[in-house]
């Protein structure tokens, strides 16, 4: 199955990472599998009609992460899953964006008790495989 790239221009989220996002998700969701090809940088800007360092930004984003390959030949892969940060690095990298979350949510007058939901809720959408998907 293919994966099909949706951006929304007029977002706060910079496209590549509106890029990162949807393929992680599809990796999460089982879309996508370890081996399986990305398109090309210049096939997915033309798609996109965006900048080809846009889609190649996306793409190091997930290399750093370790989530694809790029290579010689084949283009860009999912990777096999590597653990990158031991559970201690992990959770120091974790703590700055649940304070950011919480944060922004408690600004926006949300009871701990309604974060807490709306978390419980977008948790079981990844256990499902609908990742970030919000139902419409």
């Amino acid at each position: 199955m293919a994966l099909r790239f949706v951006i929304q221009t007029g977002s706060t989220t910079p496209i590549y990472r509106q890029i990162a996002e949807q393929v992680r998700q599809a990796v999460v969701a089982g879309q996508l599998n370890v081996e399986d090809p990305l398109p090309s940088v210049r096939a997915l800007a033309e798609e996109l009609v965006v900048n080809p360092n846009t889609v190649a930004r996306a793409y190091a984003e997930l290399a750093r992460e370790g989530l694809v390959d790029a290579r010689a030949g084949r283009g860009v892969v999912i990777a096999r899953k590597r653990k990158l940060f031991t559970r201690t690095e992990g959770k120091r990298r974790l703590e700055p964006m649940l304070n950011a979350l919480i944060g922004e949510a408690m600004v926006m007058d949300f009871t701990p008790e309604e974060l807490r939901e709306a978390f419980e809720a977008k948790l079981a959408q990844w256990n499902t495989g609908q990742g970030g998907k919000t139902e419409s």
